[in-house]
């Protein structure tokens, strides 16, 4: 299966048929996550701290850290 690209999925969750919206909006919240999830390891892999990353996500440390914390997003 291939990754449909995200400029595509936009246009189709505004699609008339709200299944088919919904399809691309739940495709779209996957690929989201998963590039943030690499944002976060990189930054990590970086030097910036939990305080840093959180942020930069508009959220508190605690909720990136409770997100991302485990050992895979250590720094090492």
């Amino acid at each position: 299966m291939h990754e449909v690209p995200m400029s595509a999925l936009v246009a189709q969750a505004e699609d008339d048929d709200p299944l088919q919206a919904l399809r691309a909006t739940a495709e779209l919240h996957r690929q989201l996550s998963q590039r943030e999830a690499v944002a976060v390891r990189r930054a990590r892999a970086r030097g910036a701290s939990w305080a840093q990353i959180a942020a930069a996500l508009g959220v508190s440390r605690q909720a990136v850290h409770r997100k991302y914390g485990g050992s895979r997003f250590e720094r090492g």
